[in-house]
């Protein structure tokens, strides 16, 4: 082991346990290496690019339908029934 290694310890199931040997020995590394090259391959993967800041609100999400009506608020107070 290099003189710059830090040791960890990760509890895996069982079945992952024997599958990771499995594998090792079917490519015929040890399972060290198998986790090495799989560790590496996962920070190696370049990062999603980020979201736009804000939500752009200048055209509409959904699409208006239908016929569009315009109302002032005067006309809508006009039209509706207060108590």
């Amino acid at each position: 082991m290099e003189q710059k290694a830090i040791r960890t310890s990760v509890d895996l199931p069982r079945d992952l346990h024997r599958r990771l040997h499995e594998a090792a020995a079917r490519k015929g590394c040890s399972a060290r290496k198998l986790i090495l090259a799989g560790i590496e391959r996962a920070v190696a993967e370049p990062e999603p690019p980020r979201p736009p800041r804000r939500l752009n609100l200048d055209t509409p999400l959904v699409p208006p339908a239908g016929r569009r009506i315009t109302l002032t608020n005067e006309q809508a107070y006009e039209l509706a029934e207060f108590p």
